[in-house]
């Protein structure tokens, strides 16, 4: 048996490493995780109800975080109706109130605006209302000219609001780095001790990924020692740069375990031998193989280890790793299955010849192609 969320948040708060990095799949419990870490540092919701009324400061001044819930407070307004203009709105409550009242008094607009267009157009322009309540967004062709307002696709918004963020997290470490506390901007930040990023990378591109990881990481090691990161992921992509840019930190594998508690593992070494992707794909693939529940996605799951495992080895084609003397079969039989356009993927049921190539082609890779087993420590 594991640990529940809440012990696995007061395991991340006992650590004095100043970035902890974990890696999790979807659906393992990282934004629930958040939220539980958010309610171990400072024990009130963001609308302020006291929960403990020994410390009166609303939980931001101890800690920010960005998650799915972040997110969740931007939400479009088409106005389909009265065929107005499409406009991203905030939802008000206690914590956008005071996020928004901060970057309008501080003059951060600007910032804001210049940290999206490195990740979207450069001509794509946010424009915020006076109140910073709602924005628009229109292109900037040049000699005076913009398009009327549109709406943004899902990865623009979603680099939008992460910009959001990262321009309250780049203010914070700004005015903490300045010694004295009389001498800073704002007195918002001089509690803050925490900051729990939870998979900003939704809807990214891989460029726009790589830059967002090189950027957060570059912010997080200019921030002063006494400011602590939590960072949870489930892309490889991101884990590793952050990994590769990062020095003093700690790495984790969160699971959750069949019994629904959680288990915290630490991993050393190279990010790439402590555990990947591939090996997600070998368990989902040895499981379904093991209560012989072989499904058609499984032939697309095995393609992709294949893929990954020609890539990382150097060869030039993923089917150059099947057994010689049946390779141009089994190739056939692979596309066949794995690619959603063919006439029988109405069929969710497999031979059980079909079963078993699976087995005898995941067995392939393990046996002959130097798969590593998983250790303890990593």
């Amino acid at each position: 048996m594991g640990n529940t969320l809440a012990e696995v948040a007061e395991l991340l708060k006992s650590t004095d490493k100043k970035v902890q990095l974990i890696y999790a799949f979807n659906g393992t419990g990282k934004t629930r995780l958040s939220r539980e870490f958010k309610q171990l540092v400072a024990p009130k919701d963001w609308d302020g109800e006291e929960v403990s009324t020994a410390k009166p400061a609303p939980p931001r001044a101890k800690i920010l975080y960005y998650s799915a819930f972040t997110e969740d407070l931007f939400y479009w307004d088409n106005d389909l109706d009265l065929d107005a203009a499409p406009k991203l709105l905030i939802q008000p409550n206690s914590f956008t109130d005071w996020l928004l009242a901060l970057l309008r008094e501080l003059g951060q607009d600007g910032n804001i605006v210049r940290y999206f267009q490195r990740y979207a157009n450069d001509k794509l322009t946010p424009h915020f209302n006076e109140d910073f309540s709602q924005i628009t967004f229109s292109l900037e062709r040049g000699n005076n000219e913009s398009s009327d307002s549109l709406k943004i696709s899902k990865g623009e918004e979603s680099s939008f609001i992460w910009s959001v963020f990262y321009t309250l997290l780049d203010q914070a470490i700004s005015t903490l780095n300045i010694a004295e506390a009389e001498d800073r901007e704002t007195r918002q930040f001089d509690q803050l001790e925490y900051v729990f990023i939870d998979d900003p990378v939704s809807s990214l591109d891989e460029n726009n990924l790589i830059e967002l990881a090189v950027n957060l990481a570059g912010l997080i090691k200019a921030g002063p020692p006494c400011l602590k990161f939590v960072i949870t992921t489930h892309s490889p992509l991101f884990y590793n740069v952050l990994f590769s840019e990062l020095n003093a930190k700690t790495c984790y594998l969160l699971e959750r375990l069949e019994d629904g508690t959680f288990a915290l593992e630490v991993k050393n070494g190279a990010s790439n031998s402590s555990f990947s992707y591939h090996l997600h794909l070998r368990r989902t693939l040895e499981q379904a193989i093991l209560v012989n529940q072989v499904e058609r996605y499984h032939f697309t799951l095995l393609r992709n280890l294949y893929e990954k495992t020609a890539s990382f080895l150097g060869y030039r084609d993923w089917s150059e790793l099947l057994p010689d003397d049946k390779q141009a079969y089994l190739s056939r039989i692979i596309n066949f299955t794995s690619h959603s356009d063919l006439s029988n993927e109405a069929i969710a049921e497999p031979t059980p010849q079909e079963k078993q190539t699976v087995k005898f082609l995941l067995d392939n890779l393990i046996d002959n192609y130097g798969y590593r087993q998983e250790h303890k420590n990593g």
